[in-house]
């Protein structure tokens, strides 16, 4: 499943389904590239038992913002917000239990608080805008953010995390806390397990992706300017080692120094399917800028679809400078389409 990058960057991205005839085709595919995926990234370890502990909470207009933290792999702790929906009036029909939503923050050194904090920066609030529409909302830090910053080092610094785990890679490492994440919320009484969705922007945009192409207890997904196919992408190295800031799979800069990719991320989006994938990128996005690329990719994986669950992925390419921009409205309308029932 190997490609030449330069090849690549002149032809375009390898049809997705080039070869396949049926589901049955498509399925055994999936797996080649889910098998390539983790070949690079690394170990998704066992996991411990849920251990939720409330630290404090706050109460705000509409919803209680819990402070929490659980446990995850290898002695680890998550700190997160937990964002739970006020009580429905007396004499209201009741909500038995809530959808739910993993909400995944940017980069941003201040972690979960840039999107669970409100007042925030502006078309960051996904996390509050969630709860206010009735989800129960779970905003945990990233590992190298917010209460997760290694100690003597600056956010998003991962030099700590490779002297640890020197075979392993950030983004098991995230996909790993975020399936803690989803034991979280299937733990609680008041969680519908059957509806939760994932969201994330940018750095937070494809670690929700990920996510879902890997524990299909995601039944939504949404990414906003955090797909970024190899090819056409002036910056490939940013998914490879970087002495600074942050370093996502180090096996890939082996390849890409090669002139190889050994997979491109419209296969690895296309492990979400069949779960709706509302994707989100802009034609000014400065971190992002091959949006030609992000539309072929999109446009690819939303044919990885079986029959018997339609569904896919939506690309949204607004001209626009992404960076600045959420589409609330449809990332909205997507998230309750598909958990909110």
């Amino acid at each position: 499943m190997a490609y030449i990058l330069s090849e690549v960057n002149k032809s375009g991205l390898p049809p997705l389904l080039a070869g396949i005839a049926d589901n049955t085709q498509w399925l055994e595919k999936r797996k080649r590239i889910r098998e390539t995926w983790l070949s690079y990234i690394g170990e998704l370890p066992e996991r411990p038992p849920v251990n939720l502990r409330y630290v404090s909470a706050t109460e705000e207009a509409g919803y209680t913002r819990h402070r929490v933290a659980y446990d995850t792999v290898y002695g680890d702790t998550v700190p997160a917000y937990l964002l739970v929906p006020a009580a429905p009036a007396e004499g209201s029909r009741p909500q038995a239990r809530y959808p739910a939503v993993l909400a995944l923050h940017p980069t941003h050194e201040i972690g979960k608080d840039d999107i669970a904090i409100v007042p925030g920066r502006p078309n960051r609030g996904y996390a509050v805008e969630l709860v206010l529409r009735g989800y129960v909302v779970l905003a945990p830090d990233a590992l190298t953010a917010g209460e997760r910053v290694y100690p003597g080092y600056p956010a998003f610094d991962s030099t700590a995390f490779y002297e640890a785990h020197p075979a392993w890679s950030t983004v098991a490492k995230n996909a790993t806390d975020h399936m803690q994440g989803l034991d979280v919320l299937e733990s609680l009484a008041f969680v519908d397990r059957r509806a939760i969705g994932a969201i994330g922007h940018s750095f937070g945009g494809y670690n929700a992706y990920f996510l879902a192409g890997l524990d299909d207890r995601v039944r939504a997904v949404v990414s906003s300017c955090g797909f970024s196919p190899f090819a056409g992408d002036p910056h490939p190295d940013h998914w490879g080692y970087r002495s600074y800031p942050y370093t996502h799979i180090p096996k890939v800069s082996a390849d890409l120094r090669e002139d190889r990719i050994p997979f491109d991320f419209h296969e690895i989006a296309a492990l979400c399917a069949p779960v709706p994938f509302f994707n989100y990128a802009g034609q000014q996005d400065a971190i992002f800028p091959h949006w030609r690329s992000v539309a072929e990719g999109m446009g690819g994986t939303g044919k990885a679809v079986p029959p018997a669950r339609p569904s896919g992925s939506v690309p949204l390419l607004p001209r626009g400078k992404a960076s600045t921009i959420f589409p609330k409205r449809s990332a909205c309308w997507h998230t309750d389409s598909w958990t909110a029932g």
